[in-house]
C-alpha cells in the first residue's frame, strides 16, 4: 500500500452559519479545510482515474452550505468527514477544519474532526 494526503485547504464560503442571534441574521464567512489520507496498491499513474479526485469533495462542501442553516462548526465538519469518507473506499483517514472568519475582530474560531474508515 502506498498512502497520500490530498489537501482542500482555505476553501471559503459565505454560509447560514452559527447558533447566536446575530450569526443567524445574516450569513457569515467560513473557511473549511480537508486532508484525505488516500491508500492506493501503488504508486498512482499519472491520470486522474488512478487517485481520489478531490472535485466531489468541493462541490459536495459547496452543496452542504446552501442546504441549510449550521449551527455548529461540530455539525459542519462532521458532515464533511462523512461526504469525504463515503465517496471513495481508497479514502482511509479525515481530518476537517471549520474556522468562522469574521466572529472576532483579532481571531478566527474553529473546529477540527478526524475519522476514520469504520470508525
Amino acid at each position: 500500500m502506498v498512502d497520500y494526503t490530498i489537501l482542500l485547504e482555505g476553501l471559503e464560503l459565505t454560509t447560514g452559519f452559527g447558533n447566536h442571534v446575530h450569526e443567524r441574521a445574516a450569513p457569515q464567512r467560513v473557511a473549511v479545510s480537508v486532508w484525505l489520507t488516500c491508500a492506493y496498491d501503488a504508486v498512482p499513474e499519472d491520470r486522474i482515474e488512478a487517485v481520489v479526485d478531490y472535485d466531489y469533495l468541493r462541490e459536495g462542501i459547496r452543496a452542504l452550505s446552501v442546504e441549510r442553516h449550521i449551527e455548529l462548526q461540530e455539525t459542519l465538519c462532521e458532515e464533511v468527514a462523512r461526504l469525504a469518507l463515503a465517496a471513495d473506499p481508497r479514502v482511509r483517514e479525515v481530518r476537517v477544519r471549520s474556522m468562522k472568519l469574521d466572529v472576532y475582530p483579532d481571531a478566527r474560531v474553529g473546529c477540527e474532526v478526524m475519522r476514520s474508515r469504520g470508525a
